[in-house]
């Protein structure tokens, strides 16, 4: 079964996904889910309930055991429930499943984990739709992170990067109205939407004091996979946009084409602005870099019993001087790559600190369509440490000013050039 690093596209249009319901997702990023219903007597209960609300009880909120200091009284619930129904003011107009709906999304909230949510299922439908991309959008990346819906990352050639989206910027207001919560599945809802209608973002960009607007069209976002070309005569530059189901057929030609280049003798791997994307893309890749058997990365769940997973490639460039570029918008599979890659054979990360994915999420459909995203593991590197919420911080920082991005200069690849040279 694949697993997925946490994806938080919502207007991309991916290849090959059609299956990802049933797969794993680490996602950063992404950003729906689903609800538990406990039992088919719901309304039993609530009738029941209401008359008796004390002699409800569920010990250990799972399990019926004798700890008195973990029972949780259901019957406070019904109560509030009941006063909605009877006192509250438009009472009689509220719709019991969107109270259940509310309740669920309440509970999935209380992990305080961004990355475990709830669904319903019109919200799974639409998240169908985001994976098929039958829907326009402005090829941006999104998550949460300091209570904030955050940028992880604008696709190249997108109305978002062309617009000037930045990894980082922070978005405060759609279409006029302001973001409240730190809720992505809101965010992705209000921004997506018919190809050619326009849609307006109140960002505040790092270093910012005051929000801008940004207006864009909405388009049919197709996700670049990876380019490269030789720098000054000698260097492979690799930029990795996406670890999906194309990354590695299409590094594998771009290796074909190096290894049978006898001038190059080093590479620079972009992994900037990449959010990641399937495990076993990430796996597959360091089979490039690695010798046969070297740990890339560790999944450890609830039960701390570890899955290791190990490269098992060719090492076609395990020798090859190597220096990667990261930034805020490099996460989840990228982190882990670029992770491996510091931790085994101490390649120097230049850039900036990245976004900081470090876990791993599992969608689990319910019977009437809703679903439940939640975190079920941490990625451990091989080193014994985790990027979740810390990132990476690089070996070498450089930062690019709004200067530099008016000039055209990328200080970050020119000091990367400069680096893996020193190697050869």
């Amino acid at each position: 079964m694949k697993k997925i690093i946490e994806k938080v596209k919502f207007k991309i249009n991916w290849d090959g996904v059609r299956n990802f319901f049933n797969k794993f997702l680490v996602v950063s990023g992404i950003i729906l889910a689903s609800l538990v219903l406990i039992g088919a007597g719901f309304y039993s209960g609530y009738t029941y309930s209401s008359e008796n609300p004390k002699n409800i009880v569920i010990r250990g909120a799972a399990n019926i055991d004798s700890n008195e200091a973990s029972s949780v009284d259901f019957g406070v619930f019904w109560q509030a429930w009941n006063l909605l129904k009877s006192t509250y003011i438009d009472g009689a107009n509220l719709n019991d499943k969107d109270l259940m709906y509310g309740a669920i999304s309440g509970l999935v909230g209380a992990t305080k984990d961004p990355h475990t949510v709830f669904m319903s299922p019109d919200d799974s439908k639409k998240f169908e739709e985001d994976i098929q991309g039958e829907f326009g959008g402005i090829g941006a990346e999104l998550s949460v992170k300091d209570d904030f819906v955050v940028v992880v990352a604008p696709l190249e050639d997108t109305p978002a990067s062309r617009a000037g989206v930045k990894a980082g910027d922070k978005i405060l207001g759609i279409d006029g109205k302001p973001v409240l919560t730190a809720d992505v599945n809101e965010a992705v809802k209000k921004i997506r939407g018919e190809v050619g209608t326009k849609v307006t973002l109140s960002l505040l960009s790092n270093g910012d004091s005051k929000p801008h607007d940004v207006t864009l069209t909405r388009e049919t976002i197709s996700v670049p996979t990876l380019k490269w070309e030789v720098k000054d005569g000698n260097v492979a530059y690799v930029q990795l946009f996406s670890f999906n189901e194309k990354a590695p057929f299409l590094f594998y030609k771009a290796a074909m084409s190096i290894l049978l280049d006898s001038n190059i003798k080093g590479m620079v791997l972009d992994l900037r602005n990449d959010p990641g994307g399937y495990l076993e893309v990430a796996v597959n890749l360091a089979g490039w870099v690695f010798d046969k058997n070297t740990l890339v990365v560790s999944e450890r769940p609830r039960d701390g019993a570890d899955t290791k997973f190990f490269a098992n490639g060719t090492g076609a460039f395990k020798d090859m001087p190597i220096v990667v570029l990261v930034n805020k918008g490099s996460a989840s599979a990228s982190e882990i790559l670029a992770g491996a890659l510091r931790d085994n054979r101490k390649v120097k990360l230049i850039g900036e600190k990245t976004f900081g994915k470090g876990t791993v999420q599992q969608m689990e459909s319910l019977k009437d369509g809703s679903q439940i995203k939640m975190t079920i593991a941490k990625w451990i590197m091989p080193n014994g440490g985790t990027i979740d919420q810390t990132g990476l911080t690089p070996d070498i920082e450089v930062k690019i000013s709004d200067d530099d991005v008016k000039a055209g200069k990328d200080t970050q690849l020119e000091r990367a050039l400069e680096e893996v040279k020193k190697m050869f």
